[in-house]
Formats: structure tokens, C-alpha cells, sequence
């Protein structure tokens, strides 16, 4: 695992564009054996392989994909599983709080934003089922390579390819799902296809996924805890379609349309039960029928992509996309404070429940080539816009808690790449001008905000997002680099509108509408020879008005808008045995942020960042195996204790730590590969981090982790 183009996978292989083709992957050979090829990722917007931008990029290929999801069952588990600096998970439909580097990163299908930063729902890990992802790219660290968002890194799914071979091909899957006392209360499943058919310059695939998911247990054997609000991934159903159709233009442009519909919803069967944060006992559930509709989410998205990676020696990329979302968040059994308006039903008895509403249209075009007579310095040009309409609706009594917002966003941009010295040195750089437009008209708040009007307005933000960095490789496999790069996102606008509560606000003048700036400066040592990958990395970063999320007494989070610094250190080691196909590996991440508490802010940190905000420090162990039909992999979680300090610390929200290990083996017998994966293989009891370290006396957040979880399953190519 290389700090600069890490590979989570035991393969290496050549990736084109996302939205280009995608390597058979019958023709993968395994590493160490053959040498391996360069890699494109797609979402660093550039066709120069990852050594020579002063990035930390990870890859997770389709095989270490495949397997993580069949242990965990989301790409985000598997995101988290394999990343020491990201969150550990929440194991719900809701990610809220969950990090990397201590910052919100932007989740992106083949570089089409999921997130909706205006109304953060916190379902954008949901909007596409793993069995159509090919790989995952992370880019860790502020940047604005895909715009708004990306405070704390990029995570980019790229769905599967075009078919490379001509004819019919495909994939089926199978699989079941129990804890280990099979109950028939937990027991789940999944069944999903696809074909693909190729047929000269003409190719096609269109597959579905089905999956119904059951409750969870844990290490006690316990029904884990329902968060009815948020949503939940267990007790649910889950539907995914996918189409792609392309056409070879010419022998190297290639025009594609994808499509894609996801639907993940509750069954509803079960109702929370409170636990005890004083004894240690965890929220559970019992049959019952929860008010309202069950929680949901639905996203919808169309993609057309026009693809060159030879006009006029230079590469081409361009897309234009539509994309829709619904989250649909459950009602209480006790009603929420916050909906309560005597006009409408006595106080403390009126049931509500919300519902985000998004659109997005946009649209990228780039262009890179080497300069012609000077070769040695390539340059990417490029343009990018985006239009996001974004509301939060009360559907049952049909009133507007989020008015409807618009954000539009126009960038152009440009990016440098010097090499010199045969290669042996990089200089990096390029910005990125962010002109930004938010419109909300005018609104009047809830009864619970006073009943007051707010006058609407334009606010605009327009700023250069600059970043750069050298690049040292003095030996093939050995190197060095330093880099800078700012990233921008805008706050939380809905939980911002929906919480004023005093007269004569205007939007114009609302300054907690300003978007947040965050950097990324880091520093990073690479070293890859033999069966050694060994890396390191250092960062650290800031924003003067960042965004924290703070519990308020009716257990909604809020925003507060304050100066933020975080650092952190990433280590990571990989080595190849004597063991033919044996591989042993070691990550680590230590984080560390602290936020201005003071009222007024002085902009001097004073107070550590909570679990809502930060991740744990981590340690993760793996040992793996693949040769000929087998394939096995051990893997341990260590999530270690913290005690939060500063001004504002909350002692009941310090962190126990714990542990978690998974396992899976598998066979390929030819036709299809039958494999057996388990997590919490040691069906230890634990509290959730997210539990753990917020709302210290909410006994219905008071999650335990799930418990030992057995997924038997058939996977055939054809």
C-alpha cells in the first residue's frame, strides 16, 4: 500500500478513464509475478499515472471490492474497512459523521457528485449497489478536482466497463446472509445480473440487483437498535438497476450513455427500544409498526459521455448528467419537538416526518496534451457547471422545513505537469476559479422557530482554489513529494435556514452562508521494490470557518461555523511472502483536530473535534492468500480509545475503543466461484464509535455494532 497510488487489491492493472473502457478482467495477472502497468484514475482528471501527481490515491479493484462487500455488504463498509483515517461506520442508512481526514469527502459515480451539500442527507454512500462498481478511487485531502465538496477527499465509483470481447457475456450472483444463531428474523439474501453484448463499434449492458436485508444481532445476540429518523440499511429492501449502452465513434472516440436506479427501503416491522448508556445496555427493537412511511432513499441518474484519448495527441473527456434523489427520513413513535405546531394538533402530539428533495444537471469538459516542442510539460484545460435545486419537505402535513435552494457553479480550470530530469523530478500546479451563485427566496420557518419570515437572497462566492506540489523519484519505486491544494464546500444551508428563529434575517446578509475553504498540505515517502510497499504521510489542515455539526436539546444536529484544524499521520505497509500469493499488510492513521469554542470566536482552537466530526485512530492488520482456485483473507480492525480534551469536553463522550476481525476464503471451481465471508468473526459486543461519542443521554442512539454475520455465495462469469 503505497502512499501515492496504493493499491487495497493484491492485483495491479491498467485503468482507463471511467467513463471510457475498463480492462478485461481475465487478463489481470497478480502482482509480483508480472510488471505491473500504469494506472489512470479517472477522477484526478488526468491520464498521467499516479506517481506523477503529488496526490495519496488508493484503488480498491473490483477483486478486494468484491470481497469486502460480501463481508460487509455497502462499497461504503468496504471504503471504511480498508481506509485507517476514514470513520468507521455507522452501519445505518445514515453516514452522518462519518470522515475522512476528519472532513466530509464527496462521493461521486463516475465523477457525478452524490452528495447534496446544500441539504446533507447523508445517503450519498447509498445510491448505487457494489455489484455494478468495477473499482473505487479515493483521492485523500482538501482539493477541488471535482468541485464542490471535497473537503475531505474524493471517493469515486466507477461503474463496471463496455465488454471488451465480442458476443454475449456476463455475471450472476447469489448469496445469503445470517448471524450464526440463524435467526429467521435476520436471515437476508441477494441475486443480481448482468449481460453485456458486443457487436462491432455497438456494445450494451443492463443489469439488476435485488437484495432484502434482515435485522441485525450483536455479539450478545440482541437485535441491534433501529434509528427510525435516519433510516436503517437493516429490515430493508434494495433494488438497483443499470444499462450502458456505447458506440466507437472512431477506433479511439467512444460515446457512452449510462443510466442507473437505486431504491433501498425499510420494511417497517420493528420499533425502537431504549436502552441504558448507565448499565451498558444498547438500544434494540421489537415488532411493532412505526407512524408514517418507512425510511428511504431513491436516487436516479443519466450520464452521456463523449470520449477521445488520442484528438490531436491529447485526451478528451466530456459528460454532461442529470441526477435525482429522494430521501425519504422515518417518524418517531414519540413525536419530534421540532415539527409540533398547536395550529395544526395539540402540542406533543402532531407526528411529521422530512423529506429531501434534490436535482442535479451539470456538465465537464477537459482536455490534456503534452506542449508541442516541449513535451516534458503537460497541460489540462478544462470547464466544469453545475446546477443543484435542493428542499426538505414535511410530507405529512405538507410543510417546508428547507425552502427550496439553488446553487449554480462555474469553473474553469487549469493544470500544470513538469517533468524533468528523465522523470526523476515533478512540479505540479494549477487552479481552479470557482464562481458560485446560492438563491433562496423567501420562507417562513416553523412553528418551533418562531413562526418567523425570512427575506430571501442571492449570495454569491467567487474565489481561485489553487494547488501544487514536487514530485522526487531519484529510483524507479522510491519517492518522495510535498503538496498543497484547497478545496471548497458550502455549508449545510438547510439546517442553517430551517433554525432561524429571530426577525429581520436576510439571506444576503447571513453570513453563516458563506462557504467553507479547507487546505491540505502534506508531505509523503514512498517506497515500492521487491515485495516491499512501505509509505508514510503527514498532513495537516484548516478552515477559519468550518462546519461542525452540534447535537441541540431535541437531539436534531445543528451547524456551527468555526475555525477548524486538523493533522494527522497515515503509515502503511504491504510485503509479499515467500508463500507464493501470500501477502501480509499493516495500516495506521492518528488523527487529531480541535475547533475555536469560544462565544465570540477568538480563531484560536481550543477544544478537540468530537466522534460527530473525527474519526479514531486506527490500527489495521490483514493476511491474504490467492493462488490457483483459492483466495482467503484475515483482517483485523483496531479502533483505539480517546479521551476528548478542551474547553467544551464532554467526559460521557469519551471513547472505549474495540475491536473487530473479518474473514473470508473462496474457491473458483470453474463455473463461478462459491465463497464464505464473516464479520465479527469473533462475535465480540461492542458500542458503536458514532454511539459511543455523541448524545450521551439519548438512550435511543445507543447503538451496539453487529454481531458475528456468515454470507455463503455463488459469483459466475461467463
Amino acid at each position: 500500500m503505497n502512499i501515492g497510488w496504493r493499491l487495497l487489491a493484491m492485483t495491479s492493472v491498467a485503468l482507463y478513464p471511467a467513463i471510457g473502457y475498463a480492462q478485461d478482467m481475465a487478463q489481470v495477472e497478480e502482482a509480483g509475478d508480472a510488471p505491473t502497468q500504469d494506472i489512470v484514475v479517472s477522477a484526478a482528471r488526468s491520464i498521467l499515472p499516479p506517481n506523477a501527481l503529488p496526490l495519496t490515491i488508493d484503488i480498491i479493484d473490483k477483486q478486494a471490492l468484491d470481497q469486502q462487500i460480501a463481508i460487509s455488504g455497502s462499497v461504503v463498509d468496504a471504503v471504511a474497512t480498508l481506509t485507517p483515517s476514514f470513520s468507521p461506520t455507522r452501519q445505518k442508512l445514515s453516514g452522518a459523521g462519518e470522515t475522512l481526514r476528519g472532513r466530509s469527502p464527496l462521493y461521486a459515480i463516475n465523477g457525478i457528485p452524490q452528495t447534496t451539500p446544500l441539504r446533507d442527507g447523508s445517503r450519498d454512500g447509498y445510491t448505487i449497489d457494489g455489484f455494478f462498481i468495477d473499482r473505487v478511487e479515493l483521492i485523500y485531502g482538501s482539493n477541488a478536482l471535482q468541485g464542490v465538496g471535497g473537503t475531505g477527499g474524493i471517493v469515486n465509483q466507477v461503474t463496471v466497463g463496455a465488454p471488451r470481447r465480442e458476443g454475449l457475456s456476463g455475471r450472476a450472483l447469489v448469496q445469503g446472509t445470517a448471524d450464526t444463531d440463524f435467526h429467521g428474523e435476520g436471515l437476508g439474501g441477494k441475486v443480481g445480473g448482468l449481460l453485456q453484448y458486443k457487436s462491432g463499434r455497438f456494445d450494451i449492458s443492463a443489469g439488476a440487483v435485488y437484495e432484502k436485508r434482515g435485522v441485525f444481532y450483536d455479539g450478545e445476540g440482541r437485535r441491534v437498535g433501529l434509528n427510525l429518523t435516519q433510516g436503517e440499511t437493516q429490515d430493508s429492501r434494495t433494488t438497483s438497476l443499470f444499462a450502458r449502452a456505447g458506440y466507437a465513434v472512431t477506433d479511439t472516440m467512444r460515446l457512452d450513455l449510462i443510466a442507473s436506479r437505486f431504491e433501498l427501503k425499510g420494511d417497517g416491522d420493528y420499533v425502537a427500544v431504549a436502552g441504558n448508556r448507565l448499565t451498558g445496555l444498547p438500544t434494540s427493537a421489537r415488532r411493532g409498526n412505526p407512524p408514517g412511511r418507512s425510511a428511504a432513499s431513491r436516487t436516479e441518474s443519466v450520464a452521456l459521455s463523449l470520449t477521445d484519448p488520442d484528438l490531436a495527441q491529447g485526451n478528451l473527456v466530456t459528460q454532461i448528467f442529470w441526477n435525482r434523489t429522494r430521501d425519504t427520513f422515518g417518524a418517531e413513535i414519540n413525536p419530534i419537538a421540532t415539527f409540533q405546531d398547536p395550529l395544526i394538533a395539540p402540542v406533543g402530539t402532531l407526528i411529521d416526518q422530512s423529506q429531501n428533495r434534490s436535482r442535479k444537471i451539470g456538465g465537464k469538459i477537459s482536455y490534456e496534451r503534452a506542449i508541442p516542442g516541449f513535451e516534458a510539460l503537460t497541460a489540462i484545460v478544462g470547464f466544469d457547471a453545475l446546477w443543484d435545486r435542493t428542499e426538505q419537505r414535511l410530507i405529512l402535513t405538507n410543510r417546508v422545513w428547507v425552502p427550496p435552494s439553488d446553487f449554480r457553479s462555474l469553473a474553469p480550470f487549469g493544470q500544470l505537469n513538469l517533468a524533468l530530469f528523465d522523470k526523476a523530478v515533478r512540479l505540479a500546479g494549477g487552479v481552479r476559479w470557482e464562481n458560485v451563485r446560492i438563491r433562496i427566496d423567501d420562507y417562513t420557518t416553523l412553528a418551533t422557530s418562531n413562526r418567523v419570515a425570512v427575506k430571501g437572497g442571492t449570495p454569491t462566492f467567487q474565489d481561485a482554489l489553487f494547488n501544487g506540489g514536487v514530485i522526487v523519484e531519484p529510483i524507479r519505486g522510491i519517492r518522495a513529494y510535498a503538496s498543497y491544494a484547497e478545496g471548497f464546500t458550502v455549508p449545510d444551508i438547510g439546517r442553517i435556514t430551517r433554525a432561524v428563529n429571530r426577525p429581520g434575517v436576510s439571506i444576503d446578509a447571513f453570513l453563516d452562508i458563506a462557504p467553507i475553504v479547507s487546505n491540505n498540505r502534506e508531505i509523503g515517502v514512498e517506497v515500492k521494490r521487491g515485495p516491499f510497499d512501505a509509505s508514510t504521510a503527514y498532513f495537516w489542515s484548516s478552515s477559519d470557518k468550518g462546519q461542525l455539526l452540534i447535537a441541540n436539546p431535541g437531539g436534531i444536529f445543528d451547524v456551527q461555523r468555526l475555525r477548524t484544524e486538523i493533522q494527522g499521520l497515515e503509515i502503511n505497509l504491504g510485503m509479499r511472502l515467500p508463500l507464493p500469493g501470500t501477502r501480509l499488510s499493516v495500516g495506521y492513521a492518528h488523527l487529531s483536530g480541535r475547533y475555536d469554542s469560544k462565544t465570540p470566536p477568538d480563531g484560536i482552537v481550543d477544544t478537540d473535534l468530537d466522534g460527530a466530526n473525527i474519526s479514531p485512530d486506527r490500527l489495521n492488520l490483514a493476511a491474504s492468500y490467492d493462488r490457483g482456485p483459492w483466495s482467503a483473507r484475515l483482517q483485523s480492525q483496531f479502533f483505539l480509545s480517546r479521551t476528548f480534551k478542551g474547553r467544551l469536553r464532554d467526559p460521557r463522550n469519551d471513547f472505549g475503543g474495540y475491536t473487530v476481525v473479518d474473514g473470508t476464503i473462496a474457491y473458483n471451481m470453474g463455473k463461478g466461484t462459491i465463497y464464505l465471508a464473516a464479520q465479527n468473526l469473533l462475535d465480540r459486543f461492542y458500542i458503536d464509535y458514532s454511539s459511543d461519542t455523541r448524545l450521551p443521554t439519548d438512550n435511543f442512539s445507543y447503538f451496539a455494532g453487529r454481531g458475528r454475520t456468515v454470507t455463503l455465495g455463488w459469483d459466475v462469469r461467463f
